[in-house]
């Protein structure tokens, strides 16, 4: 580690420039996380014919592929930083990339069959992960080098979330209703691609301008990043051995990654199965991420008064909460869903907000302690976690789609769920993300990085 010191950032306050471009990243972080989770679990079942067991290995084995290439993405990423003082390159190349595969993704007709389209939904999938990670990696290595503050991060993270909340509204009701723009299935989803694409990869293109601002740090500081493959891997280990407060914080992400990942699965299936509506999941959406705009700032400020590790645990407990009393829907569905629905979207805002800025405290204190150079390699890690409890939550609403009997069909068929299939659904939606929720809470216990750890 170099003795020289780098550059003072912990007194500066963000611009909101900065801010503000950094933001707008999360319409394609937003984007991306939402529209494959929310449909394409039901493209496969319900569009192409492919059996529920079938579309959650896809989705899954799309997801595993994610978790081999982050961790070497986010040490090229650091390599790239060493090299240049900034993280752009990647971020550039997932920008203008993702639209194309994002759009083929969807693009597949019933015609071929489920088998050519299973295979084709695939690959085109497989290639939008990589693109998306492209850039998502070094994007969340950012805040920790944006500024060292321990408040200030919390206000930079606080407005992207603003942004990731408002994104996932839009794409959530948007995506649905583009689909639903013609007549023609096929055509809608192939529209809904194309249009989607361009906005995630537009919103990502305007955040790369943020990485220029991280080249005030002296180029080669810290530690020499990992050359080799094996030693990308070896690289991201050690930092999971050596930081407990990473693991601690690692652990409770994925699990909760996990939770909302089932719930967002399950979505479209509530929509359609219990309330009797496929355009029933626009309602759902905007009962989740309305409040969440507002109680996004809300969160900030909680967290200033009793630490982020307290916030996040309350934001956790009322999600538990909320999507626990959903289990209700089994014997009497009806519009009151959307309340409980709102409850977890206030939670949700915390639980989006607060870990993302724990992550930089995270990365500062393992700078302090074993020198910097490794931001990469931290989020590399820590997307490949987030995506494994992603793709965890298809897999699980899939499972217990199979488990219970659900029926697939193809566009234009009419079909009848058989009642096991209907409970099945509803509890994919409330109590296994509250379980999972709660289950959360025992890595949390175990973080122990304080405000006098970091601002220090």
């Amino acid at each position: 580690m170099s003795t020289e010191a780098r550059p003072e950032r912990a007194s500066v306050r963000l611009s909101a420039r900065t801010i503000v471009l950094y933001a707008i990243g999360s319409v394609g972080t937003g984007g991306y996380a939402t529209l494959p989770g929310l449909v394409l679990t039901y493209f496969l079942t319900d569009n192409l014919g492919v059996a529920a067991l079938a579309a959650g290995v896809i989705v899954t084995a799309a997801k595993i592929w994610d978790v081999v290439i982050d961790p070497l993405i986010g040490a090229a990423s650091d390599r790239q930083f060493a090299r240049t003082g900034s993280r752009r390159g990647f971020m550039v190349l997932g920008a203008v990339t993702l639209p194309l595969f994002f759009a083929l993704t969807f693009a597949v007709p019933p015609s071929w069959g489920p088998i050519a389209g299973a295979v084709c939904v695939l690959l085109a999938f497989l290639a939008t992960a990589t693109s998306f990670s492209l850039f998502q990696v070094p994007y969340v290595a950012l805040p920790a080098e944006l500024t060292d503050g321990y408040d200030e991060r919390t206000r930079l993270l606080g407005w992207r979330v603003v942004v990731l909340t408002a994104s996932i509204l839009l794409f959530g009701a948007g995506g649905p209703a583009l689909r639903k723009a013609g007549d023609d299935p096929v055509l809608g989803y192939l529209l809904m691609g194309i249009v989607a694409g361009l906005a995630i990869g537009i919103g990502m293109l305007v955040a790369t301008r943020t990485a220029d601002a991280t080249s005030a740090r002296r180029v080669g500081d810290g530690a020499t990043p990992a050359a080799g493959i094996r030693e990308q891997y070896a690289s991201g280990f050690r930092a999971l051995r050596r930081s407990q407060p990473f693991r601690a914080l690692l652990g409770t992400f994925l699990l909760q990654a996990l939770a909302t990942g089932t719930m967002l699965a399950g979505a479209q299936y509530v929509a359609t199965w219990v309330l009797r509506s496929e355009d029933a999941v626009t309602f759902v959406f905007v009962a989740l991420v309305g409040p969440a705009l507002i109680a996004t700032p809300a969160w900030t400020v909680i967290a200033r008064r009793v630490g982020k590790e307290r916030a996040f645990g309350i934001a956790s407990v009322l999600f538990a909460l909320a999507a626990a009393s959903l289990t209700i829907a089994v014997w009497a569905p009806g519009a009151w869903i959307y309340a409980s629905v709102a409850v977890a979207g206030v939670a949700y805002a915390g639980l989006q907000s607060l870990p993302m800025a724990m992550l930089p405290d995270v990365i500062s204190h393992d700078e302090r302690t074993h020198g910097s150079g490794r931001a990469g390699t931290f989020t590399g890690i820590w997307t490949a976690g987030e995506t494994v409890g992603f793709a965890l939550g298809a897999t699980t609403v899939s499972l217990t789609l199979a488990l219970t009997g659900y029926v697939s069909t193809v566009a234009g068929a009419a079909v009848e769920q058989p009642d096991a299939a209907i409970t099945g659904i509803v509890l994919s939606f409330s109590i296994l993300p509250a379980l999972i929720m709660l289950a959360s809470l025992l890595p949390l216990r175990r973080y122990r990085l304080r405000r006098h750890d970091i601002d220090a």
